[in-house]
């Protein structure tokens, strides 16, 4: 294997035309469709695909707990999968059902395997003598939950803004997509609302994670002081932080007025350099308060 991705290399090449940089993230924090796919997307893919009718109740609640709720909202599809199994493993009412879970045996050794995760890792890490019934099943669900996504997922236009936002910045700071949504939704979205022009990338969950989206576009080339992130969903805060750069939170529940308040305030901080320190740490713990790592039927 390469070190990145094929797909990756638009974020290998990038050069800085500014002089700070800003990664965005796209479904929940750009758009308002992380509540949409996941619900009538993602859910009734994943409850279909694995044989989960016998407990759809218990299979719902946990997916959208885990992928919507927790604090593992907006991870890559994968790792929050298995957590799904792992976790329905554990419920009492799982198991008086007496049914057969998936174990993720093969997905696990996926997860750690080293390979993109995405359908194209998958199919790699398949085609290098991995494949199972498992894994053959993973490429089924994912193909299925991408199919319905084109099918659904139209016409959702970004939140207020976000448009406004990037208008500011356009010639002030470089910006790219940072997402673990499949390329191809991403492209077919920032274009249908025509703010792919704002962007220099799109990097989706086949170029590799949001962490090394941000070294291999941002990482050397600009100041880390001059590197921020927005997102809504502790992974892009972690992404963030392990790159050195600023995290800007959209926080669940009130992203309207986190943009309005990245707009009128926090870009402007940015910019001048007063955004990292006691702000950004406030806009942080306000953030991670809304998200838990608990889930509510254990309370």
């Amino acid at each position: 294997m390469s070190k990145f991705p094929p797909a990756a290399q638009p974020l290998i090449d990038f050069q800085p035309t500014q002089s700070f940089f800003i990664g965005i993230d796209s479904d929940g924090c750009a758009f308002d469709v992380m509540e949409l796919k996941q619900k009538e997307c993602f859910t009734p893919v994943t409850i279909r695909a694995w044989g989960l009718q016998p407990i759809s109740k218990y299979a719902r609640e946990t997916a959208e707990w885990v992928n919507l709720y927790s604090k593992w909202r907006g991870a890559n599809r994968w790792p929050n999968l298995v957590k799904v199994f792992d976790l329905l493993a554990e419920r009492p009412e799982v198991k008086a059902r007496g049914i057969k879970l998936p174990e993720g045996k093969t997905l696990k050794a996926f997860l750690t395997s080293g390979y993109s995760l995405s359908e194209p890792g998958l199919k790699d890490y398949i085609a290098a003598g991995h494949g199972d019934e498992e894994l053959w099943h993973a490429l089924d669900w994912t193909r299925g939950i991408d199919a319905l996504v084109a099918e659904t997922v139209r016409g959702v236009p970004p939140f207020p803004m976000v448009r406004e936002s990037l208008q500011k910045l356009k010639d002030k700071a470089d910006m790219i997509v940072v997402s673990v949504t499949a390329s191809e939704t991403l492209r077919r979205e920032w274009g249908e609302h025509d703010l792919a022009q704002y962007v220099a990338v799109i990097a989706g969950q086949d170029m590799g994670a949001k962490r090394q989206h941000l070294e291999w576009a941002a990482k050397g080339k600009y100041p880390d002081d001059r590197v921020i992130v927005i997102g809504d969903a502790p992974g892009d805060r972690d992404s963030a932080h392990a790159v050195g750069a600023l995290f800007y939170p959209i926080i669940p529940g009130v992203e309207e007025r986190s943009w309005q308040r990245f707009y009128d305030e926090a870009s402007d901080r940015f910019l001048n350099g007063a955004y990292a320190g006691a702000y950004e740490a406030a806009l942080i713990a306000e953030f991670e308060r809304v998200l838990s790592d608990t889930p509510p039927w254990e309370s």
